[in-house]
């Protein structure tokens, strides 16, 4: 037997290797070596006190707190490796040129060659550490249910004290506390997100940022006013025309405007009169319209919904006895001379009132239309001006008042091509 093993002994040795090189060469084909790419690999600081034990702080920087990982390792192991099984570490301890921390990467429960990151350090910027008290200002999200508008906001607490990196904090401009009211119909208090800005309006970042807001949060005080439509009402005892005219028509618009407050407030007030001695005009001979801020005759706990809408405006219609009163919108005024380099507008006015005196008869059956007209022709700088109006009247009438109209002249804009 013993015999037998020895014989061609080292044919068999030789064998034995072959056997084992043909095996290399099959698992090697099989299951090769290779690379893989992970990204999106956060990256884990360890031993902040390095930095934060001397009252300062740090902010990562150029987009390094993520890092892309390339695994070398037999394709087999590299199948099995998930994302989240790659920890990357950057060690404080490790700190270099001040600003750089080299980027350790490990995956425990594999075996693999290298596995290296991209970029290799974490980029950070150290600053001084610095805290600050600051004003938070309500502010809402969404609309309330139709009917109410937002009457008070108060955000609880008032303010906060936010504490981080100095250039952080001195970049804070003003402190939101930022609610939904989407359908609320009654007061209530909301749970609010604290948000930050800088002097530009941008969002400032607070995870590196901390705040005395606690477990208790940040909410806001919402109460709601209702919604009341009310007519505007004119005192005209101050009003009158001159000697030979009349007035035919006093009118405001809006006729109603809406107000908001609590439920008792509005149901004290039924009506907004504008008094005598707001709207006193006398001796008048032609229309006139007067623009009034009913805002200063409301109520204390009273205010218009929409508070870029607190002026009306009141139009007194005068006549002259014998006379007709004709309105023209400044568009169907016909422009004649106008020079081929200008353009013409005419700013606020939207009509003109003209008045015509004669027979009643002919006036009951004229048409002022296509009628009324103004030349240019002495007009040929960009300006504002004041032109005559000239009207085409039927024999035997005349116009009881001048007219003219205030136009802009401006300077054509060439069109690109």
């Amino acid at each position: 037997m013993k015999k037998r093993l020895t014989v061609n002994f080292g044919l068999k040795i030789l064998a034995f290797f072959i056997a084992l090189f043909m095996w290399l060469i099959v698992v090697n084909i099989d299951d090769p070596v290779t690379d893989k790419t992970y990204t999106g690999i956060p990256v884990q600081v360890i031993n902040e006190e390095v930095v934060t034990s001397a009252n300062r702080t740090y902010q990562i920087v150029d987009d390094t707190q993520e890092v892309s990982v390339t695994v070398t390792a037999q394709r087999s192991v590299l199948n099995d490796i998930k994302a989240e099984d790659i920890v990357a570490i950057a060690d404080m301890k490790e700190i270099s040129l001040g600003t750089q921390i080299p980027i350790e990467v490990k995956i425990e429960g594999y075996k693999y060659d290298s596995a290296v990151s991209n970029p290799r350090n974490l980029q950070i910027q150290i600053d001084d550490e610095a805290k600050n008290n600051f004003p938070i200002t309500p502010t809402t999200l969404g609309t309330v249910r139709e009917g109410y508008v937002i009457g008070e906001l108060k955000a609880n607490p008032e303010k906060v004290t936010i504490r981080g990196p100095k250039t952080v904090i001195d970049s804070i401009n003003r402190v939101v506390a930022e609610v939904d009211v989407s359908g609320l119909s009654s007061d209530t208090e909301v749970e609010a997100r604290l948000v930050l800005y800088d002097a530009n309006n941008n969002v400032i970042d607070q995870s590196l940022l901390a705040n005395n807001l606690g477990k208790e949060g940040l909410t806001v005080e919402v109460k709601l006013h209702q919604i009341k439509s009310v007519k505007v009402e004119l005192d005209t005892a101050m009003v009158s025309a001159a000697e030979g005219y009349k007035i035919s028509g006093i009118s405001v618009e809006p006729q109603e405007v809406r107000i908001s407050g609590s439920k008792s407030a509005l149901t004290k007030v039924t009506e907004i009169t504008i008094p005598a001695s707001a709207l006193t005009a006398i001796n008048l001979t032609q229309r006139t319209e007067r623009s009034i801020d009913i805002s200063q005759y409301l109520p204390e706990d009273v205010a218009l919904v929409d508070e870029n809408a607190d002026n009306v405006v009141v139009t007194i219609s005068v006549e002259k006895p014998g006379a007709k009163n004709y309105e023209v919108s400044t568009s169907a005024i016909t422009v004649n001379n106008l020079d081929s380099r200008l353009e013409l507008s005419y700013g606020t006015v939207v009509d003109l009132e003209i008045q015509i005196k004669g027979p009643s008869e002919v006036l009951s059956v004229f048409s002022i239309a296509k009628k009324v007209s103004i030349d240019l022709k002495d007009y040929t700088k960009p300006g504002t001006y004041t032109v005559p109006v000239t009207v085409e009247l039927p024999a035997g009438c005349s116009l009881v008042n001048e007219v003219s109209v205030e136009v802009i002249l401006d300077e054509k804009q060439e069109q690109e091509e």
